[in-house]
């Protein structure tokens, strides 16, 4: 296989790759994402662990559920949030170990 291909990618994933950086690009919509990394959650908890008022991070969900990049569902009157795509999961898992590697 040529270097060329090795590195060759479908315009699709390109574009998915460009959302999805684009809307982490913002740092409290990065922490909702780490936060969620580790599995679906309330709103209200997201909340108290990225340390925000509910409005500015029920903003911010808004705009990754409008890309695509959180998924969100009503459980009585909570409503629960998880990251749509496990590649986004990958993704943030690489991040925090180039970033936050532990000691």
């Amino acid at each position: 296989m040529s270097e060329h291909n090795l590195f060759e990618m479908k315009e699709d994933n390109i574009l998915k790759a460009s959302k999805a950086l684009k809307a982490m690009g913002h740092p409290l919509r990065l922490k909702i994402l780490c936060v969620l990394s580790d599995g679906e959650m309330p709103v209200m908890d997201i909340v108290s662990k990225v340390g925000t008022t509910q409005s500015n991070v029920s903003q911010h969900i808004d705009i990754l559920r409008e890309k695509g990049i959180v998924a969100s569902r009503r459980d009585g009157s909570k409503i629960l949030c998880s990251v749509a795509d496990e590649e986004i999961i990958n993704l943030l898992h690489a991040m925090q170990a180039t970033f936050c590697p532990t000691a």
